[in-house]
């Protein structure tokens, strides 16, 4: 592997460090932190059950695996047990803090030897209505094997003792964290609170499940399974995309165990027992950890009513160029807007399609959906413009990893109610986030357009922050309309010169991009590339940025993710600087401003520079072309950029070192808001 290239998995664990460091910063609120916990918990689950297991399976191909990544998989897992070992033993550290630090305020987690009088009886009471109904549990034996354990879930590991006979069985129990609460709040005990885990409840009232045996005593050891979760559609064209997904998912359920968690204190005749019947060897990724496990539970911890314990909610800024209770086609037909999630309301995306699906000059609406929310308002306003009348066709894309079971659902649903629903492109992810609605009036046809860095989600989008351009100008709408025929029309390619499309033209077009910005710095001209992205892994864009660095180009980079470039080389990227920003908002727009000897071209886009979002997704990056929203985003990227509270830089030792902070303390997102905020009053003219 070369040292100018980070493997991506390895970057990505450098990043989810850079999460770890906000569950221990005391300037996060406390429970802000837990749930940071719970991040940087789901974080990793989800990194074991696709990357490392895509990892292992290329590691069985030996040395044809290194000519495909460029770097040696098995030496990756190696060093991928070791930085996660040494990251856990930090979680655990942090965690500990925590709970002390809630102790100081009265509020404490216990277990079940931890209980008063009154506790116990509630947790006795809680065990049998709630809880005992739903155990069941699996006695290990000797010779058969063990059920198909649930990906992700938690079990306790039970060991059943006789002691005047030494008898010894074993048992397996799922801890139903699904359909109950993981955390159970107790009696209060005068100003102290008590919290306890669905864990704890279970190993309290385990002897009530094992009655039939003639045993004494019970421990409990939780353990947890990582499957591979990676799906293969086989190409049968006999058989529909959905069936074969749909099978796929039936597969997942069996995939290969790529991770297990185990608490340190289990005994070791157990832990053969269970390491040797789930086949792991020694090259498995195997972590001993303590009493607890799923800490992403803490992203849903309950609310303990004290104010300083959270961040202050964010009240949504309002547009400058929408008028409440006004028409927002109006709005986007006098100039382009710019919304920015969520400092500013996703609900303004709702309002437009609500807004669309009762214009009477409203013929048709087109949307490419890849994740909605629990109860979608997006899905509620598209069957409502087909209730209308409206022509409505939505562009599904079944493989969005997790949310593929949630999409069949949801295309069924649309179907039913006459949308016309198109599922993906086979062979390619669709990932652009694009809304055209076309509007009929006199015989005079309007278009108006949508296209983001993120998804069409009112639950992420509270979280996420997001750039979504609204736009009338023909330039964009036109080609808007190209990609939903693409979509319609048995994808038939079509020319573009303005939006690119991957997997068509954004490897091309990066590439101008940046030669373009060396051939300027070779005259002399001021030349510069910024990008914001989520992640940067493509070999061939990566070395050609190292060759703009060695022109003279300066490049800053500002990554939330994956960063295989490796900034501040000698010779190679002495002109790249790059920094991670993590905060209480995802940093999740794309966007990239080019110098362009002085007439900057800046674009918005739903790609990253991966070589899976530029070959094998359709995704759509698109030119900014009003002056004064290139101006918002090039202002958005100096406040970013500049950031010394929030910002780590990101170098060679993937340190995740702070920035240092000036005379001025500057967080980037506290900054943005207030920036949107005060340009709110001054409303742009084109």
């Amino acid at each position: 592997m070369s040292k100018s290239y980070t493997p991506k998995e390895i970057s990505w664990l450098s990043f989810n460090e850079r999460v770890l460091q906000e569950a221990e910063n005391k300037e996060v609120p406390l429970i802000e932190r837990f749930k940071f916990l719970g991040i940087y918990s789901n974080n990793l689950d989800e990194y074991f059950r696709v990357r490392v297991a895509t990892l292992k399976r290329l590691s069985q191909f030996a040395s044809k695996s290194k000519n495909i990544l460029g770097y040696n998989p098995k030496a990756t897992l190696k060093k991928i047990q070791e930085i996660v070992l040494a990251q856990n033993t930090k979680f655990e550290k942090i965690y500990s803090s925590l709970i002390q630090e809630l102790d100081k305020h009265k509020i404490h987690i216990i277990n079940e030897k931890q209980l008063n009088q009154e506790q116990a009886e509630f947790v006795r009471n809680y065990f049998l209505k709630e809880v005992r109904t739903r155990l069941m549990p699996h006695i290990i034996e000797k010779d058969a094997e063990l059920p198909n354990l649930t990906d992700d879930a938690i079990y306790l590991a039970i060991s059943l003792y006789k002691k005047d006979t030494d008898k010894k069985r074993y048992a397996l129990l799922e801890v139903p964290r699904d359909v109950l609460p993981r955390f159970i709040i107790l009696p209060e005990s005068g100003d102290d609170k008590y919290i306890i885990y669905l864990d704890d409840v279970i190993r309290s009232g385990v002897k009530d499940i094992f009655f039939i045996f003639d045993f004494d005593e019970f421990s409990s050891y939780t353990i947890k399974l990582t499957k591979d979760a990676e799906l293969e559609l086989a190409d049968d064209i006999s058989e529909s995309y959905i069936d074969k997904l749909s099978r796929s998912l039936q597969q997942r359920r069996w995939g290969s165990p790529v991770r297990f968690i185990y608490d340190r204190k289990m005994p070791d005749d157990l832990l053969t027992i269970l390491t040797k019947k789930l086949n792991f060897g020694p090259d498995d990724v195997i972590i001993p950890a303590d009493r607890y496990q799923n800490m992403k539970d803490f992203m849903h911890f309950p609310n303990l009513g004290k104010k300083k314990f959270y961040y202050e909610p964010l009240v949504p800024i309002t547009h400058r160029d929408i008028q409440p209770g006004k028409s927002i086609l109006s709005a986007i037909k006098k100039k382009d807007i710019m919304l920015y999630f969520p400092y500013h309301s996703f609900d303004y995306f709702i309002d437009l399609l609500r807004e669309a699906s009762i214009d009477p000059y409203v013929t048709s609406i087109q949307i490419t959906l890849y994740r909605l929310a629990r109860n979608s308002s997006v899905v509620n306003a598209l069957l409502n413009a087909v209730r209308n009348g409206k022509n409505v066709t939505t562009v599904v894309e079944l493989q969005a990893r997790f949310d593929e079971e949630a999409n069949i659902l949801w295309g069924n649903r649309l179907q039913e109610e006459g949308v016309k629903v198109i599922y993906g492109v086979p062979g390619l992810k669709v990932h652009s986030k694009l809304l055209l609605i076309t509007h009929v009036k006199n015989d005079v046809t309007q278009r108006y357009a949508a296209i983001g860095t993120g998804n069409f989600n009112e639950d992420t989008a509270r979280i996420y922050a997001d750039h979504l351009l609204l736009t009338t100008n023909l330039k964009i709408t036109n080609e808007v309309l190209k990609a939903f025929n693409f979509f319609n029309v048995n994808y038939k390619k079509d020319n573009y010169y303005h939006l690119v499309l991957s997997p068509f033209a954004l490897r091309n077009k990066m590439n101008l991009l940046i030669e373009n910005e060396i051939k300027n710095a070779q005259a002399g001209k001021k030349a510069y590339i910024y990008l914001k992205l989520n992640n940067i892994t493509d070999s061939e864009i990566i070395n050609n940025l190292y060759e703009a660095s060695e022109a003279g180009v300066n490049i800053k980079l500002i990554v939330r993710g994956m960063i295989s470039l490796v900034p501040g080389l000698k010779d190679i990227s002495e002109n790249i600087k790059a920094i991670g920003i993590v905060d209480r908002f995802l940093e999740h727009s794309r966007f990239m401003i080019f110098c362009n000897g002085g007439n900057e071209e800046i674009y918005i886009s739903s790609a990253d520079l991966m070589t899976r979002n530029i070959e094998h997704r359709i995704e759509v990056t698109c030119p900014v072309f009003d002056k004064n929203l290139k101006s918002e985003l090039r202002q958005i990227f100096e406040i970013q950029w500049n950031d010394n509270v929030k910002a780590r830089k990101i170098d060679a030792e993937l340190s995740n070192k702070f920035v240092k902070p000036g005379k001025d303390l500057i967080q980037s997102q506290v900054e943005v808001y207030e920036y949107l905020n005060k340009s709110k009053g001054k409303s742009s003219e084109k």
